[in-house]
């Protein structure tokens, strides 16, 4: 075989072995690289049994084993058999995308004064507190905490949470609504705990109509050291209270195990408490901000290769 070519080995071994050339290879690849359903088959995803099934039934190859497959799809650095999420922007990158991502940024970098502070508002929804049919039990030697697996409904909360970006604290309250009444006492709630002397309360908080609501409007003209500061939609990443909320998932929540919601919201309230205790907040520097003005250009993904290309790859 020529010196930088692909060689296509089945066996590793020292028995004979079978080479397939990129005769077979490239349609192989191929396939991997559309989905199932073109190909009459119904399946979500490709994996390398299915993909040796398929090209023995194409009359490819008389056999080819999944290990093979393996092996071919590797060396294209191919794997069909996993996803990721992506969304299409429903804005433009454009300059006015960019203004709205350096505006959040900005203030989670640049020095405030002392007369203001910034908070990430947002709402972790739909909590429910899901009692065990039994006890849950805790850890012993050689055996892990055992939640049993059948638990009763008795509703849900909702958690609205704001993160201060300097200090780390969390303000938190419970309601078993999301509207505009329950957003506007959360601001209340906020407007009584922060001292008189921060005369600029800048927040940054999602697209929600909840946010934005007549009724909010209403408040913010009556309370106008609130600031609202909207990152552009599905930018929900730039939202740091959506940190602390991964937190609390792991921490508190990765386990749902509570009596009832008063006992939840009790809880969800002692968790905010030791919290504080501790709080410190979450670093973001020039180069985090650099990262993220990268991100205001389009990236869509790539288009699968085109049997040419794989030819030349090959």
């Amino acid at each position: 075989m020529a010196k930088g070519s692909r060689d296509w080995t089945t066996n590793r071994g020292g028995d004979a072995s079978r080479s397939f050339p990129p005769a077979v290879a490239l349609p192989l690849v191929k396939i991997a690289c559309e989905r199932p359903d073109r190909y009459g088959r119904s399946l979500a995803k490709w994996d390398c049994r299915e993909l040796a099934r398929q090209v023995v039934a194409d009359g490819l190859v008389e056999s080819i084993s999944p290990d093979t497959v393996g092996r071919i799809l590797n060396n294209h650095r191919l794997k069909p058999w996993r996803h990721h999420l992506w969304l299409s922007p429903k804005v433009p990158r454009d300059a006015a995308f960019a203004a709205r991502v350096q505006e959040v940024c900005d203030l989670y970098t640049r020095p405030l004064a002392a007369h203001e502070v910034v908070l990430c508002v947002d709402e972790k929804t739909s909590l429910q507190p899901r009692p065990r049919k039994a006890p849950t039990r805790p850890a012993v030697p050689a055996r892990p905490v055992q939640v049993e697996h059948e638990y009763g409904r008795c509703g849900a909360l909702n958690l609205f949470a704001a993160f201060d970006t300097r200090t780390g604290k969390v303000y938190g309250m419970t309601a078993e609504r999301k509207r505009q009444a329950e957003f506007i006492a959360f601001l209340g709630m906020l407007d009584r705990e922060i001292p008189a002397s921060i005369t600029t309360i800048q927040v940054v908080l999602d697209n929600l109509r909840m946010h934005q609501g007549k009724q909010v409007q209403a408040w913010l003209a009556k309370h106008p050291r609130f600031v609202f500061h909207h990152p552009p939609v599905h930018c929900s990443w730039m939202n740091q209270v959506e940190q602390w909320f991964s937190i609390l998932q792991r921490k508190r929540l990765c386990i749902a195990d509570f009596a009832d919601k008063a006992a939840l919201a009790q809880r969800l309230q002692a968790f905010i408490k030791e919290w504080n205790e501790v709080a410190h907040p979450f670093a973001w520097s020039t180069k985090s901000v650099a990262k993220i003005m990268a991100k205001c250009e389009p990236a869509l993904p790539a288009a699968p290769a085109q049997p040419a290309e794989l030819a030349q790859a090959a």
